[in-house]
């Protein structure tokens, strides 16, 4: 069985709204119905587990009800961190279905452009390693700062070797959840992505397919350049 979860509890205070970034409305449509969109009408995602603000939870299920998102099955409030919260969707999932084998496809729930193609592959990759994390190469030049105090630097970093993660992530149910464990069990708490407690704790993650439209929206431009994509269409004579 294939589960999303979607992680959709900031309070997006970078995005300056009175609202939650994910409930601000484009094309008629909060951001989050979206992003679950994608994962309802994906065929190989049998259920939704959503992660969200305290308070949202009827707000979300009256919003699933009228946009027909009848794979969402679990609603969940979310953590301190992105870490626990993340965490608190796992362990819904494993409560919910606690004799299944589930892969669980964790992916943002402010990151509304994520392609068929692109959750397609991240179970491709997942099936054929054991794990699959969205990602893709880095084109600039990547300086590290001499301290987060400072505007200068005199080191880079090879981008050829450099990949920007994205999500989805995914995970066999059971293992991703014991890391979530183990990690808590040292105190790490406020990991940003599992893909990074994967990292902390020695074992590799191995990228999928991910694109530069699978845009997280985090600030006001990238809502503009989220309206801006909803829109574009690609010109008939570019080879592709």
């Amino acid at each position: 069985m294939n589960i999303a979860l979607l992680t959709a509890s900031g309070v997006g205070s970078r995005i300056k709204q009175d609202i939650p970034k994910q409930f601000i409305h484009v094309d008629n449509k909060p951001i989050i119905i979206h992003t679950l969109e994608k994962f309802q009408y994906h065929p190989e995602i049998d259920e939704i587990c959503v992660v969200i603000l305290k308070g949202w939870e009827e707000m979300l299920r009256s919003y699933a009800r009228q946009f027909n998102i009848t794979k969402l099955k679990y609603i969940v409030n979310g953590g301190a961190s992105g870490q626990l919260s993340i965490y608190n969707g796992l362990n819904e999932i494993k409560k919910q279905r606690p004799n299944q084998a589930v892969t669980v496809v964790i992916h943002d729930g402010n990151r509304p452009l994520v392609s068929n193609e692109i959750i397609s592959d991240a179970l491709v990759t997942y099936k054929e390693y054991g794990n699959a994390v969205a990602a893709i190469p880095c084109t600039e030049v990547v300086f590290v700062l001499e301290s987060v105090e400072r505007t200068q630097s005199t080191e880079s970093l090879n981008r050829d070797v450099l990949r920007r993660t994205q999500t989805p992530h995914v995970y066999d149910l059971d293992a991703i959840l014991a890391l979530h464990n183990q990690a808590l069990e040292k105190g790490i708490s406020e990991v940003a992505a599992s893909c990074q407690l994967m990292q902390l704790f020695g074992n590799p993650t191995y990228f999928s397919l991910g694109s530069e439209k699978n845009l997280k929206i985090t600030t006001l431009e990238d809502l503009e350049i989220f309206k801006a994509l909803l829109k574009s269409k690609a010109d008939d004579w570019l080879k592709g």
